[in-house]
Formats: C-alpha cells, structure tokens, sequence
C-alpha cells in the first residue's frame, strides 16, 4: 500500500527547496524518524527513489536530501542488508550507457541522477564505516559546494558480492522486470512538459498510488501440449500388471543443495582457527566439484589476510582459482601489503612456482619483506625474520623464479647489513657466485619451502 496524501505531503515539505537549503542534513533526518513509523519506511524509500528517478526534485540541494534520508532510514543496519542497497552503488558506479543522437534524457527506465565530485565523495562516507556526526551536521549546499572533490576510496566489493548472491537467487524473469513508471521522452514541442502549477499534484498522485510498486516482467511462455488422441490410450492409463509397473519417486526432490552453504560455514570458520584435514579437504572437494562456487563462499579481498595466517593452503587453491577473476588484482595487493609471516610467504612461494605472477608484485612483495626487517626493534624477531627472507629469496633464485639483476642492489645491500646471521652470508654467497657466473642454476621442479622456512623460526 502506497502513502497517505497527508503523508505525502509530509515527505515534500522535508524536501521543500526552502527547507532543505535552511537546516543541517541531522535535522531533516531526526524530522523523518519523528514524522514516520518504522513501517512505513519501505514507502517511504520507494517515494524518494521514485522522485530520484524521475528527476522530479529540481535543486541538486533536494536531490543530496533524498540520498541521505533514504540512507538514514536504515541506520545502523549494514547496507548491503537494506533493501535500497543497489541505489548507491548505481550512484558511485553508474551503469555505462551508449549515447545516441536524440536519445531522451534518462537513458534507461530507472535511472538515477549523475552525481557531481563532491556529492560522490559524501555519499561514499555516508555508506562506509566511518562516523557519520561532521559530515550530516552540514546542509546539502555546504556539501555540493565543497572543495573536497577527490572521491573517498572506499571498497565495494563485499556489497557487489552480497548483492550478486541475492540476485543469483532469483529466477531470471525476476531479474529481467522494469518499473510500471517511466518517464515521458522529450519532445521538441512542449506537449509532454508538465505545467509548473500542476507539477505538485502530479507528483502527489504518482506516489499514492499502488502503480508505484508494479513492474513489467516477461511472461514465462511455453508451448501448449498436444491434444490427446482418445481413441489409443496410453499404456499407463491402463495398467493391467503392477509387477510391472513400479512407482517413481525422486528422492532428491525439495532437499535444498547444501554444497554451497557449508563451504560458506567453513570459510567463516577458516578465517578465525585452522580447519582440521577432513574439513579442508571437504572444502577443496566442494570447490573443485563447482568452479563457480569460488565466487560465492564470501572471500573478499580484505578478508585474504585472515585467511592466509589460519590456513595457507585454502588461500592457495582459493586464489589459484581466482585467478580468472577481475579482482585479482585487489587479492595480490592486499597479499603483498599484509605483514610479513611464514605463512604468506608460503602462499607467495607457492603462487609463484604455480603460475606466472606480475613481476611488479613478486619485486614489491620482497621490498616490503626487507623494509619489514630492517625497521623491527625487537632483536630476536628480527633476526628470526631475517633468516626467514634469506630462505625465502634463496628458494626463489635457485627456481629462477626472479631475475636477481633487477634486485641485486638492494638484497645485496640487505645481505650486508645482516651479515652476522648465517642465512644472509649463504645469501650472499650465492650472489657472488652468480654475479661472476661461477653458478649455472638449472630450472628445479616447483617445491614448497615451508619446511625450510620453519627450520629458522
């Protein structure tokens, strides 16, 4: 059921030109949460994405206004969990659309007003995590006309995934619907402008009604089954030996498909404690059973490094599957900038004997492990450290894995300042030798140097 016309009127004088340009953004809000029960929210947020939609609010002071209280009509809620999660991605990232020669204004049924620098900026605080007091105790012009108009950097991906999850759920004709309200084309006549003294009922009428809440979806269409020939009965309407005939009964039928489920539940398991073997194995059997299942079990990049220290060889397979992904990317910079450990150079060592990794990254990856060790205090864990990475880069040299070159200043010169520790003068050793060409390394077969590595813990 839509709003009540007094309703109505209530949430336009909230976003009256007048109003919006007078009051803090935290005093419009506390006015919505006053003025309207928790269940009318729903309405509420269908209203304000209907007035967005159609470009119904003329100042792009109104238009912020409408963002953030269909944002706050939620609050404390985590976005991807609320229903109107999907507008602001479409606002920070909006869909690519081919412009034509006279293609009408809004491009596409539904879409959402472009939003300038600034505004983007204020949107991505409004839906990160970071405290929201300062930024909602300015008006909507203050925010428009800021000087703060680089984008905040704020990662998606965990509400693009969750979202994809729900959306996967749904059969295709839901997927593929448009909204029962579209807007009129332009003209080069005035024959479809609304009169600016009309404007207000118009849009009153356009939000009390159900039409608000319709969609056109494609009808499901199938064949019609052939007419039965009466006159030769099939065989099963006349059974005359039930030895014969068996009923069958499929078993399988309305038993959910659990596969998907408990990979999830021992991927929220895998980034607090290690898995026992029979649990890791389960895993890598579900993930090799679906190829796409890797997609859908939760892991985002910012949870790799959790992943990496509790259970290495999941993260592995993991991102050995991934690695077709567009995100892959993401995943190898928070690899490389997570901190030092055995564990993440057992995955690096083990990526990098597997697959061709970018170069910048395996050579960023080696800095920070140098940088690491020579800016820790504490003496003993920096020359367990030391001897971790002299290790480490000798298993990489011996596999021709690097092009020691391209590095040869800077390991050697962290060879030297370590020099004290038996595992940086065999380093060193091995430079020389290859520096004068005393050493041919042949290409050895791919090995894990987890062994190696946990010699000099």
């Amino acid at each position: 059921m839509a709003l009540s016309v007094s309703q109505c009127d209530i949430l336009l004088n909230l976003l009256n030109e007048n109003n919006v340009k007078a009051h803090t953004l935290e005093a419009i809000t506390n006015d919505l949460h006053k003025k309207f029960e928790q269940v009318d929210y729903f309405k509420v947020g269908s209203c304000l994405v209907m007035l967005l939609q159609q470009d119904l609010l003329e100042e792009p002071e109104q238009r912020l206004t409408a963002v953030t209280l269909l944002h706050e009509l939620y609050r404390g809620e985590a976005i991807e969990n609320t229903p109107f999660a999907n507008v602001f991605i479409h606002l920070l990232h909006p869909p690519e659309q081919q412009s034509n020669v006279g293609a009408p204004k809004l491009e596409y049924p539904g879409q959402l007003p472009k939003l300038t620098a600034p505004e983007k900026n204020f949107v991505a605080q409004l839906i990160s995590d970071v405290p929201k007091d300062a930024i909602l105790k300015k008006t909507a012009a203050q925010i428009i006309n800021s000087d703060n108009v680089a984008p905040t950097n704020i990662d998606l991906s965990a509400i693009q995934l969750a979202l994809a999850e729900k959306q996967s759920e749904l059969p295709h004709t839901c997927r593929s619907v448009i909204p029962a309200v579209i807007p009129f084309p332009e003209k080069q006549t005035n024959s479809y402008a609304i009169e600016t003294d009309k404007k207000d009922d118009y849009i009153q009428k356009l939000l009390t009604t159900d039409s608000l809440y319709r969609i056109y979806q494609p009808e499901f269409v199938t064949l019609a089954p052939p007419l039965l020939n009466c006159k030769d009965e099939p065989v099963w309407l006349n059974v005359t030996s039930p030895k014969e005939h068996t009923i069958a009964y499929d078993t399988t039928m309305c038993i959910p498909n659990m596969a998907g489920q408990e990979a999830r539940q021992l991927m929220t398991k895998a980034y607090k404690a290690a898995l026992s073997l029979q649990q890791q194995q389960q895993l890598l059997n579900e993930l090799d059973n679906d190829s796409k299942l890797v997609y859908h079990i939760g892991l985002t990049p910012s949870k790799l490094p959790e992943l990496v220290e509790n259970n290495p060889l999941i993260a592995i397979e993991v991102l050995l599957k991934l690695m077709q992904s567009k995100q892959i990317t993401e995943y190898f910079s928070v690899l490389v900038n997570m901190e030092m450990s055995l564990h993440s150079m057992e995955v690096v060592n083990r990526l990098t004997t597997t697959v061709d990794l970018p170069t910048e990254f395996v050579h960023l990856y080696i800095s920070n492990c140098i940088s690491t060790c020579e800016t820790i205090k504490d003496r003993y864990m920096q020359n367990r450290l030391v001897r971790l990475v002299c290790v480490f880069l000798q298993s990489l040299i011996r596999n021709k894995i690097i092009n020691v070159q391209e590095l040869f200043i800077e390991v050697q010169a962290f060879c030297i300042e370590f020099s004290r520790i038996r595992e940086a003068a065999a380093l060193f050793r091995l430079l020389k030798q290859l520096e004068s060409g005393e050493l041919g390394l042949s290409m050895s077969p791919p090995s894990s140097i987890k062994g190696k590595l946990e010699g000099c813990k």
